[in-house]
């Protein structure tokens, strides 16, 4: 999860430390003392001060007041939980207000001395009650924690949940969900994490990522979306060029390239990347490997496991073939073929083990087909877009900006389909695809397929929703720094 703090009454004690300045200058001013015990807000009514004496005292003195802010307790310790549980900890702070001469070094001197760990930290105006929620929507934050009553409902009219911080000065509105201390709040945000993990689906990714570009984008885009996934692992699927690279060594790159791209997302990849088949079952291949035996182990150990295989689909059918019970236990999303609109599945993916795909077609599995030509040939981006998206944002974004232009296969190009990230779209959101069940076809020996009435029946996507899959794909990846 994303989450986005907020520091002034979040993390630190700024009511209470404004309210003993405060205090300190009323006796020094006029010795009046309170007058109202419950205004809006300590700087409008509760002292009998001027507009302007009230004005000026504050602006003179902000900056002293920050730096003598404290933590609030257990704020730190509960941030470092969060942050060892996996999430990711943006501070969104309303300090860019005009209110002080170098807020942000001023801001990060602070968090470092009270060792308050985050990822990113991000200044807003206070004064405008919509910047929070553009941040956060620019930011993917799943939960933003909050003490302004205004910027609370801004954002969740915007759709982001929010844990209001209780303060005095906000208890008037009584639709915000309120917290009151960091155990609470971690507390609940556990709660939370364990239902989204219930809810979320258990993939293994099967890929040939070293093959050219599109797997790169596709593993990012995955595991920029693990709060859809459960990701149970991520297997080697084989591929061949007509040149040097022999079956064998792409493996190894492919290994290689996965750990890389799980390095800079920050993705604990221990026991979770597989090196799978070196060769196909169409040329008699039959042999036990990691990646195999890992969809096997994992799909018998959860109720369901969906299998999203970009590549040749041999580690899919092999695992089958060794063990059949556990067709019933999986879910296979494949892209490969083309569409019914054409004569034949001379596709990369499909013809490497024509072999394999009989194999998983005759076994009754629930399969769905992403086809190429026609249906995820459509996902055709430019490096000139990439480079508005993508390229600066962070490392990752970069190589893949530069992957795009040279893919190490097809020579430099300024257009390509990336054709895999199709299959993570689909799993992410369905309302972008439109299919049809149809009657599993057979597989003539020319690569066609031959319609049938009276199969068990497949899935078969139709269309995808370009824009909408690109503007996710996007969003994602260069949100991160």
């Amino acid at each position: 999860m994303r989450i986005g703090i907020d520091i002034d009454n979040c993390i630190s004690n700024f009511d209470d430390t404004l309210l003993k300045e405060y205090l300190k200058h009323d006796k020094e001013l006029r010795n009046t003392g309170i007058i109202n015990e419950n205004p809006e807000y300590l700087r409008k009514g509760m002292f009998d001060w001027t507009n302007e004496e009230e004005t000026s005292f504050y602006n003179a003195n902000i900056e002293n007041f920050a730096k003598k802010l404290r933590p609030l307790e257990d704020s730190s310790y509960y941030i470092k939980k969060l942050k060892k549980d996996g999430h990711e900890i943006y501070i969104i702070t309303g300090r860019n207000n005009g209110e002080y001469t170098a807020p942000y070094e001023l801001t990060v001197e602070w968090l470092n001395k009270y060792d308050i760990i985050y990822d990113k930290l991000i200044l807003t105006d206070a004064y405008d009650k919509h910047a929070k929620t553009e941040v956060c929507l620019e930011n993917n934050i799943d939960l933003m924690i909050e003490d302004s009553t205004k910027i609370s409902l801004d954002l969740i009219n915007n759709g982001i949940k929010v844990f209001t911080m209780n303060t005095r000065y906000n208890q008037k509105e009584k639709s915000l969900d309120r917290v009151s201390k960091w155990k609470e709040i971690y507390e609940r945000i556990s709660k939370m994490n364990k239902k989204e993990d219930t809810q979320k689906v258990n993939v293994i990714l099967d890929t040939d990522i070293y093959n050219e570009c599109d797997d790169q984008f596709a593993l990012s885009y995955l595991l920029k979306s693990q709060d859809k996934f459960n990701i149970q692992a991520i297997t080697v699927a084989p591929y061949h060029h007509d040149n040097n690279i022999s079956i064998e060594e792409g493996t190894d790159k492919s290994y290689d390239e996965i750990i890389k791209i799980c390095n800079w997302l920050n993705f604990d990849y221990t026991n979770k990347v597989f090196k799978g088949s070196t060769d196909y079952v169409a040329n008699g291949y039959n042999e036990e490997n990691d990646a195999v035996n890992k969809i096997i182990e994992i799909a018998n150990k959860n109720d369901k496991t969906y299998i999203l295989a970009i590549g040749a689909i041999t580690n899919v059918a092999i695992a089958m073939k060794k063990k059949p019970e556990i067709i019933d236990k999986i879910e296979v999303v494949w892209l490969g073929g083309n569409s019914f609109l054409n004569k034949d599945n001379k596709e990369f993916n499909f013809r490497q083990d024509v072999q394999a795909i009989r194999t998983v077609f005759e076994s009754k599995v629930k399969l769905t087909i992403i086809p190429c030509k026609n249906v995820a040939s459509n996902l055709r981006t430019s490096i000139y877009e990439l480079e508005h998206f993508l390229k600066g944002k962070n490392e990752l974004c970069d190589y893949l900006y530069q992957r795009f232009y040279n893919d190490g296969v097809h020579g430099i190009q300024e257009r390509r389909v990336i054709w895999d990230i199709s299959a993570i779209a689909y799993m992410i959101n369905k309302e972008w695809f439109e299919t049809t069940e149809i009657s599993c076809p057979k597989i003539n020996d020319n690569t066609s397929y031959e319609l049938t009435n009276n199969n068990h029946t497949i899935t078969v996507v139709n269309y995808l929703n370009v824009a909408k899959i690109f503007k996710d794909l996007f969003k994602k990846l260069g949100a991160l720094k």
